[in-house]
């Protein structure tokens, strides 16, 4: 298959044919209950009206199947999957690193970034990287972690505090702004 070709869907719906059970519940075009009757029975009942058999609860007992237009059927629901996705929004996880030794210039940059990111409605996740013996005094790579949560802290709210995981202490912030 090509890199830009769609794969082609798969149908496991029970339509028609493929519905195999031998009472069904069936359930007309107009939503008015047929009773019930043999998978055969209703496949012919469908015919009648030219439409086809769905059925659309294959786990109740007896079987529950619906008299319609598959075609349109599967359009909506591909309609209503293509609307569902375009509606939500895929927070991301942006990280931002920093040392114990960072300038204030430098500290004041990744605030800038780290807001920009909080502005987009993404988390962000602040790691302080310790290298040989900065791991001896972690309260220096605390002290920056907070001064960097106090610096965005109208953009953002704490969802972990910062704890020292082997060289790094993580925190992570969640966006105030929903998009």
């Amino acid at each position: 298959m090509n890199p830009g070709q769609r794969r082609p869907e798969v149908n496991h719906d029970l339509v028609n044919e493929r519905i195999r059970f031998s009472e069904v519940l069936v359930i007309g075009p107009e939503g008015e209950s047929l009773g019930k009757m043999s998978s055969r029975a209703a496949n012919d009942m469908a015919s009648r009206y030219e439409l086809d058999l769905l059925c659309v609860a294959p786990s109740a007992n007896p079987p529950v199947c619906k008299i319609l237009n598959y075609g349109k059927y599967r359009f909506e629901a591909q309609k209503r999957a293509k609307e569902s996705r375009k509606n939500q929004k895929i927070i991301e996880i942006k990280e931002v690193q920093l040392t114990p030794q960072i300038g204030v210039h430098d500290l004041m940059v990744k605030v800038k970034g780290a807001i920009g990111f909080l502005q987009d409605g993404n988390k962000v996740k602040v790691g302080v990287r310790f290298r040989g013996r900065q791991l001896a005094h972690p309260e220096v790579g605390k002290e920056v972690l907070d001064r960097f949560i106090e610096l965005v802290q109208e953009y953002a709210t704490v969802e972990k505090e910062g704890e020292l995981e082997g060289r790094w202490m993580n925190a992570i912030l969640a966006s105030k702004i929903k998009k």
